[in-house]
């Protein structure tokens, strides 16, 4: 048995799976987060609280690295009212995005650290700068771009080990780190995330749908560009003109700001795409569901004829594989992380991002040729079951917890 601490804003963030193998097997677990951090049974779960604000008038560029210090400080002192209460943790695994996890290694200077690598920004080859539509690249973007990793880098420098998702996602961290990456994709549970026959979903307006008649698929946590939203809708007049009996599901929450971009409106995006597209859009025909429970996100891949996944070059969303999983045919950005998952032709088809009449085309062809696309859904289930699997991502992740605290 072996003491293991937690540190995440929002605890368990990406842990959950995690914490509870650790559980299972006897080890004893303490979890430091912030005011929405989640309490779980089993688990020591310390609330940092952070009372000061940022300072007025600092250096612009400074800003997120004062208030993760601020935060890191914050969590220091929740730390040390554990180790007062005799919590020693041989292994710290830590989401580094919001500075929690700076000043760790001085309250248990023995400890194994583990940070999470989500994302280093970049101004080149990343999301920065890649859709000139919305921003023209300047000198202070990019620095502004290059700034906000100032404290994720510090944590990086005194970690024993970053583990990063994805290939993408590590090769965003500097050569100089290039030697403590290992890459384990934490998964989804390939059981829940299956094609389920006799699915169907309920829409707004009454109806239901149950995928006896053509079903386009689009899921993102909030309806922004970044997840290639406006490429998606700017698709979907010419896609409904052609198919008359074609149905549009929307999973997502608008928002003003998602993890791109805000909205030109002050609102959000989906406002500001529906007001450019006015009456060229059957809205009809095209279901907005909101936010929805897991069972109906799986329903609703499980009816889809098409699933689209377009994404600016950053973090992988936990969507598409869940919808891999479900066999749906995937027809995605050719962008870096979807390339890492699909390869085009064999588990799904890739479109350049900005060509909005070849996501139409493609849409239109999964709707009137459906046979010849078949082949591709069993590939991508196939590709999650080897590449995704949550029991094996969780088994990797176990494995490099038990090296460093051997070590």
């Amino acid at each position: 048995m072996a003491n293991i601490l937690f540190v995440h804003q929002n605890f368990p963030g990406q842990f959950p799976h995690i914490v509870t193998a650790l559980l299972a097997r006897g080890d004893k677990v303490a979890a430091i987060g912030g005011k929405t951090a989640q309490a779980r049974p089993g688990v020591d779960l310390r609330r940092w609280d952070n009372a000061r604000g940022s300072t007025p008038g600092i250096f612009d560029i400074a800003t997120r690295a004062e208030a993760d210090m601020i935060r890191g400080s914050a969590a220091a002192a929740a730390a040390l009212k554990l180790k007062a209460d005799g919590f020693h943790p041989y292994v710290i695994i830590a989401h580094p995005g919001w500075g929690e996890s700076l000043f760790l290694k001085e309250i248990w200077p023995a400890a194994r650290l583990i940070v999470f690598g989500e994302l280093l920004y970049r101004s080149h080859g990343g999301d920065v700068n890649f859709d000139p539509e919305f921003g023209q690249e300047s000198l202070a973007g990019n620095v502004r771009a290059h700034a906000k990793n100032a404290t994720q880098v510090l944590a990086a420098a005194y970690a024993d080990r970053i583990i990063c998702p994805t290939r993408f996602q590590a090769d965003s961290y500097p050569p100089a780190l290039q030697g403590a990456i290992r890459i384990v994709h934490e998964g989804v549970d390939m059981e829940r995330a299956q094609r389920r026959a006799g699915a169907s979903i309920a829409l707004p307006d009454g109806r239901t749908l149950d995928g006896s008649k053509p079903v386009i698929t689009f899921v993102s946590r909030t309806l922004e560009p970044l997840r290639g939203f406006h490429i998606f809708v700017r698709a979907l007049p010419a896609f409904l003109a052609a198919c008359l009996t074609a149905e549009v599901v929307v999973i997502g929450t608008p928002a003003v700001r998602g993890y791109g971009a805000a909205s030109p409106n002050g609102r959000d995006w989906k406002s500001w795409l529906l007001e450019e597209l006015g009456d060229r859009l059957d809205l009809g025909r095209v279901h907005f569901l909101g936010k929805v429970p897991h069972q109906t996100l799986v329903d609703t891949f499980s009816i889809s004829w098409a699933h689209i996944y377009y994404t600016y070059p950053f973090v992988l969303s936990w969507s598409l594989v869940e919808a891999m999983a479900a066999e749906c045919l995937i027809i995605g950005s050719d962008t870096a992380p979807v390339r890492e998952a699909i390869t085009d032709g064999v588990e799904g088809l890739l479109l350049p991002f900005f060509d909005v009449e070849a996501l139409t085309h493609n849409m239109v062809r999964a709707v009137q040729q459906p046979d010849s696309l078949n082949r591709m859904r069993a590939a991508a289930r196939s590709r999650a079951l080897t590449d995704y699997d949550r029991a094996q991502g969780t088994a990797l992740w176990l494995r490099e917890i038990d090296a460093l605290r051997a070590g």
